[in-house]
Parts: structure tokens; sequence; C-alpha cells
């Protein structure tokens, strides 16, 4: 969601966050693509103003693109996993095939 890269997530700002989301929703909008998938939840609720968001499927939508939420994969991410962030991701995929 944002142009540089950062070893840890707590390195990005709110506003760096922010302005990412309206990049983002503007780019959704211009391509139209039927998902978009968010990586790290904290991000996603920093940046599109949800604080209560949780991983998966989101309600809204996001310039008519459907919405998910998936961990990140860093390996300082100690919740998840390999094994748990291949079933996240592949429940992005076969929500994505059964609604063509």
């Amino acid at each position: 969601m944002v142009e540089r890269a950062s070893a840890r997530a707590d390195e990005l700002t709110a506003a760096e966050l922010v302005a990412g989301a309206e990049i983002l929703t503007a780019k959704v909008e211009r391509y139209r693509p039927r998902w978009v998938a968010v990586v790290g939840v904290t991000a996603y609720r920093i940046g599109f103003a949800r604080p209560k968001a949780a991983f998966g499927p989101q309600p809204e939508l996001l310039g008519g693109g459907r919405l998910w939420v998936l961990p990140n994969p860093s390996g300082l991410n100690a919740h998840f996993t390999p094994e748990t962030l291949g079933v996240a991701f592949a429940e992005l995929q076969a929500a994505a095939a059964t609604s063509d």
C-alpha cells in the first residue's frame, strides 16, 4: 500500500498508509479488478480507517471489487506459519474461483 519497502510494518506512518489506501483505491477504480487483496491487517485497518477489520473477506467493496485482507507473510509475523499462511491464501483463491 506504500511506495517504499520497510523491514517492519511499524516503520510506516499512518499518513503513509492513508495516502497509500487512497492511491490503491484510485487504481482499483481505474483498472476494475474483481478482487483486491491487501496483505497486512494492521496496514488495512489504519489505511482504510477500519479499526475492527479482521482477516478474510471484507463486507465493503473497494472500487467495485471484492476485498480480502490477508496476513503479512513477513518472517517477523510469528503468528502465522507457512502452513497457516498457505491456508489463508488458498481461501482467497477458492473464493475467487467460485465467484466467476
